[in-house]
């Protein structure tokens, strides 16, 4: 019997001993079970980090709060390309998954057909000097939301054009569908002679006067397009027999328009 005792007693204190040590576990195990206010320190702490990034001017008007590391940009600005920037500030913000940006765009509302002809009148003279015959990049206006399309030469004439239609007053939106051509030394060859074909040519040259309203060439893989407006039907049929002449083309698509016939937009 004491015997016996004996291996009850030991074994209650290996029970007690075990619950003992079991404690601070379940202290431990508590206190994180009952932790939710954790996550919510957290995205204070992150909605703080980005309110801080959105400290300029531009922003005073924006509010951010921060739900499950998801961030949501409130309020007006008066550019598109401010809404574009707190977007960006706050996506960088270290804590934040994702961005919901319902900021609105204020300043002045202009009626699409003007405001798209004052970006086709910026665009056309983008970038003047570096090769601007080489971009073919139109816009398109829907509600104040700018849809810009065609080609450029370089991601740099690109963003050029993106920069611009996003700081003009009156857009509320910027869609961006412009191609950048291939970068190849076989078309940068082609892109050469095809404008001195064109441009050459003694009933073409007066296009190279106008920076703002010149041929424009854009070339992918051998494959030439030609965009803008010429003065005459015959002039576009020129243009196109001087490009398809040109040794390495593999062919022509030409989509230049004569003046008073029609829209001088790139597809």
């Amino acid at each position: 019997m004491l015997r016996m005792r004996g291996s009850y007693a030991a074994l209650s204190a290996v029970v007690i001993a075990g619950a003992l040590l079991s404690l601070p576990r379940a202290g431990r195990a508590m206190s994180l079970g009952t932790g939710s206010a954790m996550p919510a320190a957290d995205d204070s702490s992150t909605a703080a980090r980005a309110a801080a990034a959105l400290d300029k001017k531009q922003f005073h008007n924006v509010q951010v709060t921060v739900e499950g590391g998801i961030a949501t940009l409130t309020g007006n600005v008066n550019l598109y390309a401010y809404k574009a920037d707190a977007e960006k500030r706050v996506r960088r913000t270290p804590g934040v998954s994702a961005v919901r940006d319902q900021i609105e765009v204020a300043g002045p509302n202009v009626p699409d057909e003007i405001l798209q002809t004052k970006l086709l009148n910026k665009l056309a003279t983008d970038r003047v000097g570096y090769d601007v015959v080489f971009n073919a990049i139109g816009v398109e206006v829907n509600d104040g939301v700018a849809t810009l399309i065609g080609h450029s030469r370089s991601y740099i004439a690109r963003d050029s054009a993106v920069a611009l239609v996003s700081n003009y007053p009156g857009v509320k939106g910027v869609v961006n569908h412009i191609a950048v051509d291939p970068a190849s030394p076989s078309d940068d060859a082609i892109r050469l002679r095809t404008a001195q074909a064109i441009y050459g040519y003694p009933s073409l040259n007066r296009y190279a006067m106008d920076p703002a309203k010149p041929i424009r060439i854009a070339v992918q893989m051998g494959h030439v397009e030609l965009y803008g407006t010429v003065d005459s039907q015959a002039d576009k049929e020129t243009a196109y027999l001087r490009a398809n002449a040109v040794p390495g083309v593999f062919s022509v698509q030409n989509n230049l328009q004569v003046a008073g016939q029609g829209s001088e937009q790139p597809r």
